[in-house]
C-alpha cells in the first residue's frame, strides 16, 4: 500500500497517509504527489537556510597549528590581502619584517590573523642589515639613508597599489636605549622626515620609536601567545583560567590559558607571564613596585569588550644572562683569591701547580682567568652540587621575598599555569644533555651531575665523535657545568618555580619557526583595524542595500515560511475534505448493499 510522510513538517508533526485509504481518484493522487513533491523540495531548502548563518564562536580551525600553511607563498595578486612592515632597530643591526593578513571576519571577540609573508621560494621577507642604528648617534641625518635599503626591499615585495595603507613602524631597542634623550631624539626625527619622501607607506611620527624593555617583552609575550592560538576563544577540552580585569562591575572571565615565556641570553635575563588575578600589594612601596612591571592592556578591536584585556608581569635582569653571570663569577674567584693569599701562605690558584679547584668546570679541565696583570689558575672539580651553592648568591635575592636582584615579582600559580624557556634555556638543556622540551628537574639533575664529573678528555672525545648537538662546540662543553647550575638556580630559587612543575618546555623554534617580538609588536599596532574594517563595512552596505532593501530582505523572508505554513494548512484541509467524501461514499454504498439485501430477503420464497 502506498504511503507517503510530509518530511517537511517537524519531526514530531510528521504523519502518513494512505493514498488507498483515501480513495484518491487517479488524478486526485497525481496532485497529491505533486504538492508533496514541491513540499519536500521547500522543506529542505527551508532546512538549509535555517541551518546557514554565522559559525558558533568555538567552532573554529586551529590556523596557527598548520606548519604547511604557514609556509606557503603569499598570494600578492590578492586584492584582499593587507600588509604591515615592522623595522626591528638593535644594538648590532636592524631588521625589516613583511606581515600579512586577509580581512577581519567580523567577529569584533577575534584578532587579525596576522602571518609572515613569504616569498616565491617560500621563504620569509626579512632582510638584515649592520650595524646597529645607535652608531649614528654622531651623524643622525644619515639615518634615514642607513635603513633605505630595508625599506626599499619591503618595498619591492609589498604590492604598489598597497603601499599607501601599509602601516610602518619603526622600533628601536637596547642600542638606542643607551643612548642620551637628545641623541635618540635627533635619529628619529631624521626618520619621521625623511622616509615619507621616498616612500608612501603609512608612516607617522608616532610610528617610530625607542621602545622601552618592558614594551620589548610584552610584544615578545604577545607574539608567542598568539602563534600558539591562544588568544582564540576557549573550547571545553582547552585549559582555561579565571581572570578579573581591571573594570569595575566586570564578573571574571573564563577564557583559554596563555603560556609565560623565560628568555636567557648572554648579558640579560627575562620573563613575562600573565597575572589572572587582582594582586594585593603588603605596602605602598610594594604596589610602586608593582607597577613598573605589569602592564595590563586590551588586545581587542573595542576597548568596551574586556575579553581580550591582559595584565602581564614582564622584567629584565641586566647582568643575568649566562656569560654575564659566569663574567661575575669569575671577578668575585680572582678577588677572593687574590684576598685569601695576602693573609695565607697557600698560593692556591697563583701558580699551574696550585690551582684553585673550581666545582663549575667539569672535572680535570684546567683554565685560567686574567684580570689586569692578574691570572688565577683554576683546575675543574666537576661538583654539581657545590656550583650551584656557589652562584646562588648572585642571584641577590632578598630573604627570598624578590625574585633575582630584589625585583618584585608577580604571584604564578604553579598549579594553573603553562611556561616556555628560550635561549639559554634550550642550550643547557638540549646542546649538551639532550633533554630539549618537556622540563623534568629530577633527570635534568642528574644529567648535569653526570656531565660535571666526567672528565674532559672524555668530554672532548665525544665532542670529537658528534654525540653533541651540532651547535656545540669547546666553549659550550666548557661553560655547560657552570651554566646548567646557574639555570637551575634561577628556575628554582630566583623564580622559585618547584621542582616537580611539570608545564615548562624548552624551545628555539615554535612549530619549527622562530617567533619574533615584533610579531606582537605589529598585532598589538594594528588592534583597532578590524574595528575600523567593521565600520567601513557597514558603511559600504548601507550605501549597496538602502534600508528598505534590507527591510525586504527580512519581509520576504518571514513571508516565505508564512507560504510554506499556508500550503501546509491547505494540504491538511484537502485531506480532510477527500476523507469526508470517501465517508459519505462509504454510508452510501453501505446503504446501497443493505437495500439490496433487503429486497434479496423479500424475492425469497
Amino acid at each position: 500500500m502506498a504511503r507517503i510522510t510530509f518530511s517537511c513538517l517537524p519531526a514530531s508533526w510528521s504523519c502518513s497517509v494512505s493514498l488507498l485509504s483515501l480513495g484518491c481518484a487517479p488524478r486526485q493522487r497525481l496532485l497529491l504527489l505533486f504538492i508533496t513533491s514541491a513540499l519536500l523540495l521547500l522543506g529542505t531548502y527551508q532546512r538549509q537556510l535555517w541551518s546557514a548563518g554565522p559559525r558558533r564562536p568555538g567552532s573554529r580551525v586551529n590556523k596557527y597549528l598548520s606548519i604547511a600553511e604557514s609556509m606557503e607563498v603569499t598570494d600578492v595578486l590578492d586584492p584582499a590581502l593587507n600588509y604591515g612592515i615592522v623595522v626591528d632597530c638593535g644594538s648590532s643591526g636592524s631588521r625589516v619584517f613583511v606581515y600579512y593578513w586577509p580581512p577581519h571576519n567580523g567577529n569584533p571577540h577575534t584578532l587579525l590573523d596576522i602571518r609572515q609573508m613569504r616569498d616565491r621560494d617560500r621563504k620569509p621577507v626579512v632582510k638584515k642589515i649592520k650595524p646597529g642604528i645607535s652608531t649614528l648617534s654622531n651623524t643622525p641625518t644619515q639615518a634615514s639613508d642607513y635603513l633605505h635599503p630595508l625599506l626599499r626591499f619591503a618595498a619591492a615585495h609589498v604590492p604598489r597599489s598597497k603601499h599607501k595603507e601599509t602601516p610602518l613602524y619603526i622600533l628601536c631597542t637596547a642600542g638606542m636605549r643607551l643612548l642620551p634623550d637628545s641623541q635618540q631624539a635627533d635619529i628619529l626625527d631624521d626618520l619621521v622626515t625623511d622616509v615619507p619622501l621616498e616612500f608612501d607607506f603609512l608612516f607617522s611620527s608616532s610610528h617610530a620609536e625607542v621602545i622601552s624593555g618592558k614594551q620589548e617583552g610584552v610584544y615578545a609575550w604577545i607574539g608567542i601567545n598568539f602563534v600558539l592560538g591562544r588568544f582564540d576563544h576557549a573550547d571545553e577540552a582547552d585549559a582555561t583560567v579565571e581572570v578579573t580585569t581591571g573594570s569595575q562591575n566586570q564578573r571574571p572571565i573564563s577564557r583559554r590559558r596563555t603560556v609565560g615565556i623565560m628568555d636567557m641570553g648572554g648579558a640579560s635575563l627575562q620573563i613575562a607571564y600573565e597575572v589572572p588575578s587582582a594582586i594585593s600589594f603588603t605596602s605602598p612601596q610594594e604596589e610602586e613596585a608593582g607597577k613598573s612591571v605589569l602592564a595590563e592592556f586590551n588586545l581587542g578591536c573595542d576597548v568596551e569588550h574586556t575579553q581580550h584585556v591582559y595584565r602581564v608581569y614582564v622584567t629584565t635582569f641586566l647582568g643575568f644572562g649566562g656569560n654575564m653571570a659566569r663574567q661575575r663569577y669569575e671577578d668575585q674567584l680572582i678577588n677572593n683569591t687574590l684576598a685569601k693569599n695576602r693573609f695565607l701562605t697557600a698560593q692556591a690558584g697563583l701558580s699551574e701547580d696550585q690551582p684553585y679547584l673550581d666545582p663549575c668546570l667539569p672535572a680535570s679541565l684546567s683554565d685560567t682567568v686574567v684580570k689586569g696583570n692578574r691570572t688565577v689558575y683554576l683546575r675543574g672539580q666537576g661538583d654539581w652540587s657545590r656550583c650551584r651553592e656557589a652562584v646562588r648568591p648572585f642571584l641577590g635575592l632578598h630573604n627570598g621575598t624578590m625574585s633575582p636582584g630584589g625585583v618584585y615579582q608577580a604571584p604564578i600559580n604553579f598549579s594553573n599555569s603553562e611556561f616556555y624557556g628560550f635561549s639559554e634555556f634550550f642550550y643547557c638543556t638540549e646542546d649538551v644533555l639532550r633533554l630539549g622540551g618537556a622540563y623534568d628537574s629530577h633527570k635534568y639533575s642528574r644529567a648535569a651531575t653526570d656531565y660535571c664529573l666526567t672528565k674532559w678528555s672524555i668530554l672532548k672525545q665525544r665532542l670529537d665523535n658528534k654525540l653533541f648537538s651540532q651547535q656545540a662546540d669547546v666553549y659550550r662543553l666548557k661553560l655547560q657545568c657552570f651554566k646548567s647550575g646557574w639555570m637551575y638556580e634561577v628556575l628554582h630559587s630566583g623564580f622559585r618555580f618547584p621542582t616537580d612543575y611539570p608545564n615548562l618546555k624548552t624551545a628555539q623554534l615554535v612549530y619549527d619557526k622562530e617567533v619574533q617580538w615584533t610579531l606582537g609588536a605589529i598585532l598589538f599596532k594594528t588592534r583597532f583595524l578590524p574595528l575600523r574594517d567593521l565600520r567601513q563595512e557597514t558603511l559600504r552596505q548601507n550605501q549597496n542595500h538602502p534600508s528598505w532593501l534590507r527591510s525586504s530582505f527580512v519581509y520576504n523572508h518571514h513571508l516565505f515560511s508564512l507560504c510554506i505554513l499556508v500550503v501546509v494548512l491547505a494540504i491538511l484541509l484537502y485531506i480532510l475534505r477527500l476523507r469526508r467524501i470517501h465517508q459519505r461514499e462509504q454510508r452510501q454504498a453501505d446503504a446501497l448493499n443493505l437495500l439490496w439485501v433487503e429486497e434479496g430477503e423479500a424475492l425469497l420464497p
